[in-house]
């Protein structure tokens, strides 16, 4: 007889992943039967109209094939040209041969001096080591890294924001582990409670859970909110309290819309702290910000306050998949080692990346201020990231996938509810996008009003 369901693991029938769940599957249904739809539920730009950057796709291209750059019509500026020489007698073997499982030796170090260089400011002088520094397929492979070598045993947890992404609570669920749910304040804009984390931690332990770890996503996603320096600080004491490491989920950083708000690094923290006994592992990744290559699957780990022992055993891990893509670790260096003042190629680039980052914060107001307009939907402010987690009121008995399966089906609006990602019992969410073009955003929020003031 063929494998069948009741052949799977409980780990594998009880891993859920909601942006791209039973809603999103009657959307591409309903694609192929002609229906216009607008897709809100995964923070995937170039997929909404998000051009990809004239050099990073220059770079790659005569990476992937250099006799292009034997051309004779100036098809590549200089330092285009410049920059695929080293990157091909760096790679030696070009971008078809595999590296060395932590990654290519000097995207490594490119990423050590562009952490040393984002966090060296307000007396610190940061220092990243490059063999603690791993590169990954997306920084979703090395979040599941990390919590593998975290969960140890069935009585083993995570803390967890609630709301969070799917990507934390499916990986838990599929290595074994336990979730430890710690709520967001919603009225404070999405901040960190140390209360609140209390009772999570509290609750654990009634639980028999081990706690080994607490995820914090900066900037939030699902939330939008970009947290504050005395937040953070409370988020590291309490680690070290309850002998925590610290997972920073920091792929939102460049997505910052807000004036007067700035991202900060918990690495840039701890260091300014002098905080060696909580281990940190922190993730960055090409997919978001104003790159948004989501199918280049570039991104890195950076490892710190953990004994070489424990290194060697994640090196062990990633050098059973070999190493991450090598066209994704390019990308990355890419993302850490741009064009600077001077060089051709600097103007566009940064033209480009202005004109992204600004539109962002434009649709990012036009969500915020449009869903608030809407009577029974409360929009706390998007300060970074790319979605916004508004509340809303049901009729009674009603719960949001009933909400956001209704809203596709009539108005061809594909959003995720709100359970998808955890939240309050007796409130109800749905998660949207902020990256649609202007035009169809305009859409979307029309289309959530209409529907939402008469939907029953």
């Amino acid at each position: 007889m063929s494998l069948q369901i009741s052949d799977l693991s409980d780990a594998v029938l009880h891993t859920h992943y909601a942006v791209r769940g039973p809603i999103v599957a009657r959307a591409q249904e309903l694609e192929d039967q002609g229906r216009e739809i607008i897709y809100c539920n995964i923070g995937n730009p170039q997929a909404l109209g998000q051009a990809p950057l004239r050099y990073v796709r220059d770079v790659l291209a005569a990476c992937e094939q250099p006799e292009l750059l034997k051309r004779s019509d100036h098809a590549f500026q200089d330092d285009v040209r410049e920059k695929t020489h080293y990157i091909l007698e760096q790679s030696k073997y070009g971008l078809g041969a595999y590296s060395e499982s932590k990654g290519l030796r000097f995207v490594r170090a490119a990423i050590s001096e562009f952490i040393a260089a984002r966090d060296s400011h307000d007396g610190v002088d940061q220092v990243s080591n490059p063999e603690h520094i791993y590169l990954t397929d997306g920084a979703s492979k090395g979040v599941q890294a990390a919590l593998r070598l975290l969960i140890a045993s069935a009585n083993d947890g995570i803390l967890i924001p609630i709301p969070q992404y799917p990507l934390y609570s499916a990986t838990i669920t599929l290595y074994g582990g336990r979730q430890v749910g710690y709520y967001l304040d919603e009225e404070s804009g999405w901040n960190l409670d140390e209360e609140l984390l209390e009772d999570a931690m509290h609750g654990a332990i009634k639980e028999g859970i081990r706690a080994r770890a607490i995820v914090v996503i900066n900037p939030g996603n699902p939330t939008g909110s970009v947290l504050s320096e005395d937040n953070m600080r409370m988020v590291i004491r309490f680690a070290k309290r309850h002998n925590l490491a610290i997972l920073a989920d920091e792929v939102y950083q460049k997505n910052i819309y807000r004036p007067g708000i700035t991202f900060i690094s918990f690495a840039h923290l701890m260091s300014k702290l002098h905080e060696r006994e909580v281990s940190l592992f922190s993730f960055h990744s090409t997919s978001k910000g104003f790159f948004g290559e989501c199918g280049q699957r570039g991104g890195y780990m950076e490892a710190r306050n953990l004994p070489e022992e424990v290194i060697a055993q994640i090196t062990k891990l990633q050098s059973v998949a070999l190493c991450a893509n090598v066209p994704g670790q390019v990308l990355t260096y890419l993302m850490v080692s741009p064009p600077v003042a001077g060089e051709p190629s600097y103007p566009l680039f940064a033209e480009e990346q202005k004109a992204i980052l600004a539109e962002l914060a434009k649709r990012a107001k036009m969500i915020e201020e449009g869903l608030n307009r809407i009577p029974g939907i409360r929009c706390q402010p998007i300060d970074g990231a790319m979605y916004a987690f508004p509340s809303i009121s049901l009729p009674s008995g009603r719960t949001d996938e009933e909400y956001c399966m209704a809203l596709l089906e009539e108005e061809g609006v594909c959003l995720v509810p709100g359970s998808g990602f955890g939240q309050k019992p007796g409130t109800a969410h749905f998660r949207t996008t902020i990256l649609p073009p202007t035009d169809q955003l305009e859409r979307v929020i029309g289309a959530i009003a209409a529907f939402h003031l008469q939907w029953r």
